[in-house]
């Protein structure tokens, strides 16, 4: 019994020494085959956009094929929270991401404890804008407007999972207006519905509202970014009418849970480097998008703290899971 014990006792201690030799050599080998960067929406959608510029970067700094698959919707995620966690499966994602659990009550995944944070890639700040016949030329006058007329302002989004209800709804809840929210199928319709002046209010990309202002269809009176801009200098933060208001959509990168942690801390550390490239930024800006990496920590947390913000604002707005 005696000599069993010592044997139990020394497998004990070699066992979890080989683990992590072999774990530490897996994340100094990876990667070594081809990595997908799974993308739970539609080609030609701004995330799909920013993940291919992504992948080319990577795929120049591993020396490894980067292959980007559009897999829309709640599928796309949950084929990636069961894919095995070893780091050759990825998922760039928006932070519609964190109210998936919130709207849907059928799904298969958890928004937090299915996923390893790898890295926040870019923040993408959204436009207010409404039609230019609106007497609204500020947000403040908005505001005034809405109040005015409660219950008789429309504001269209790309529907209920999009950045653009969450930018809207934020704002009227901060603001206390009664404006009322009209989905639509995507970001065009949504647009549009503001040029025929449909909806009064939308928060748009930036390179949406650049044509669109320059040309006289829309007017832009507010940015839901902590700062003012460089492409839209003369466009006021939200923040700057609403002090409390904030809300900044972002773009990241997630692994399956149980992704040994070397494997995110190494691709975290690769996007901030490729996000850095002057050649990134030039293309990241065109699309209206700013680099903003973190660290997988920081990251795991924005993802937790936004998933329990959201989800209550969701629910005060009267939005339950179907």
């Amino acid at each position: 019994m005696t000599s069993l014990r010592a044997v139990s006792l020394v497998l004990a201690g070699i066992v979890p020494s080989l683990l992590g030799t072999s774990v530490g050599a897996s994340a100094q080998n990876y990667p070594n085959q081809v990595v997908r960067i799974v993308v739970p929406f539609s080609a030609g959608s701004i995330t799909d956009g920013l993940a291919r510029i992504l992948a080319d970067k990577l795929g120049e700094v591993w020396e490894q094929q980067v292959i980007v698959e559009n897999r829309p919707g709640v599928p796309g995620t949950t084929g990636v929270a069961k894919s095995p966690p070893d780091g050759y499966t990825l998922m760039l994602t928006s932070n519609g991401h964190t109210i998936a659990g919130a709207i849907n009550k059928n799904i298969q995944f958890d928004p937090v404890k299915d996923f390893a944070g790898v890295s926040r890639v870019a923040a993408v700040p959204l436009v207010a804008i409404v039609p230019p016949e609106l007497a609204a030329k500020t947000l403040k006058d908005f505001i005034a407007l809405a109040k005015e007329r409660p219950g008789q302002l429309n504001f269209s989004s790309a529907g209920v999972a999009s950045t653009s209800y969450l930018s809207a709804e934020i704002f009227k809840q901060d603001a206390k207006i009664n404006i009322v929210h009209v989905p639509y199928k995507g970001a065009p319709e949504a647009t549009t519905a503001v040029i025929r002046n449909d909806a009064q209010l939308y928060f748009a990309p930036i390179p949406a509202t650049q044509e669109l202002s320059a040309t006289g269809k829309v007017r832009a009176i507010a940015i839901n970014s902590a700062k003012r801009v460089p492409q839209l200098p003369d466009v006021p933060t939200v923040a700057e009418t609403l002090p409390n208001y904030k809300y900044e959509s972002w773009f990241g990168v997630v692994a399956p849970a149980g992704t040994p942690q070397p494997i995110p801390t190494k691709v975290s550390q690769d996007i901030a480097a490729a996000m850095a490239t002057p050649d990134a930024k030039e293309k990241l800006l065109a699309q209206g998008s700013i680099p903003a990496p973190t660290t997988p920590a920081e990251f795991d947390a924005i993802n937790k703290a936004d998933t329990e913000r959201y989800g209550k604002i969701l629910k005060d707005a009267g939005i339950t899971p179907q």
